[in-house]
């Protein structure tokens, strides 16, 4: 089972890394620019070394599927399915990067209706579920601990950059959501 969930995620990722590189193409052709390129190489350096974190952990211990799978599996399978909202939700917007296209319009619909990044939060979880679903305890704290890190650094980054969009403070601000924000400070 872990090697098919491992070359699952795999995929998974690499299928994103090419929809990111085709949106990000479509984006800048419309105007678009990039923000928080600095720091978003140590966001792949968390991601990658997970994965080798994950697969060296699990062949050094081999101890099986977590007596907690019941629970785990289906938080799992539960980011997988709001993974898909959030993408399908953003369409060409979605990325990787902070890719911003002045004058756009918020994508305010999907999960974006509740929370303001999904996709971080569907994320940490899984840098969370995954090792703990093989008992891989190390590197679920210790990438639980480097993705908090890097996430403290890009959201601000991110959050910065959208304020710049008229329509992101106007279709947030007042919306009641699951997860309590901060009024959004005025602008200097």
């Amino acid at each position: 089972m872990f090697l098919l969930l491992f070359l699952f995620l795999i995929l998974q990722r690499v299928t994103e890394l090419f929809i990111a590189k085709r949106n990000e193409t479509v984006m800048k052709n419309r105007g678009a620019y990039e923000v928080g390129s600095e720091h978003y190489k140590y966001i792949v350096a968390v991601h990658v070394f997970f994965f080798i974190s994950l697969f060296v952990e699990y062949h050094l211990g081999i101890k099986g599927i977590s007596p907690f799978w019941p629970i785990l599996l289906p938080l799992f399978i539960g980011a997988q399915i709001i993974r898909i909202w959030a993408l399908t939700s953003l369409g060409e917007y979605w990325n990787t990067k902070i890719i911003i296209l002045p004058n756009a319009t918020i994508v305010s619909k999907g999960p974006y209706k509740y929370i303001r990044h999904p996709n971080y939060f569907i994320v940490g979880l899984e840098i969370l579920t995954i090792p703990l679903l093989f008992q891989c305890y190390i590197t679920a704290i210790v990438f639980t601990a480097l993705n908090i890190a890097v996430l403290s650094v890009r959201i601000p980054a991110e959050e910065k950059a959208l304020m710049d969009l008229k329509s992101y403070k106007k279709e947030f601000t007042n919306r009641k959501r699951f997860v309590p924000v901060k009024p959004f400070p005025e602008p200097e």
